[in-house]
Order: structure tokens, then C-alpha cells, then sequence
């Protein structure tokens, strides 16, 4: 059984969804660079869980 959770967010260069699985111990309120699954940017992603347990993603190009 994964402890992992799906979410997705939309690239800032190309807006594409992208899907992501965030593991709740490790990945909350970290920073990772991930490149976007259609145009291959780098983006930065900022990870937080709220108030009702779901996972929130915050997109932004590498320059931002």
C-alpha cells in the first residue's frame, strides 16, 4: 500500500497539467525542482498540506 497521494498542477511556461505524488512525511513544506512532463522546463515546486488534508502545489518558473 503507497502512502503517497496524487495531485496535479498546471506548468507556468506551457500551463500543461502535470501530476505529481506527494509522500505527506517527506514532502511537505519542501522545495524540489521537477521538469514539466510536456515541455520540459524546470520548474519550482513548494508543497503544503491544509487545513482539510489535501495537498496544495505552488508552480513556478526556475526565474521567478
Amino acid at each position: 500500500m503507497s502512502l503517497a497521494h496524487e495531485t496535479s498542477f498546471s506548468c507556468p511556461y506551457c500551463m500543461a497539467p502535470n501530476s505529481l505524488e506527494v509522500d505527506p512525511v517527506n514532502d511537505v513544506g519542501q522545495h524540489q525542482i521537477v521538469d514539466c512532463q510536456v515541455c520540459c522546463q524546470p520548474i519550482e515546486l513548494w508543497i503544503q498540506e491544509t487545513p482539510t488534508g489535501d495537498f496544495e502545489v505552488h508552480a513556478q518558473t526556475d526565474e521567478e
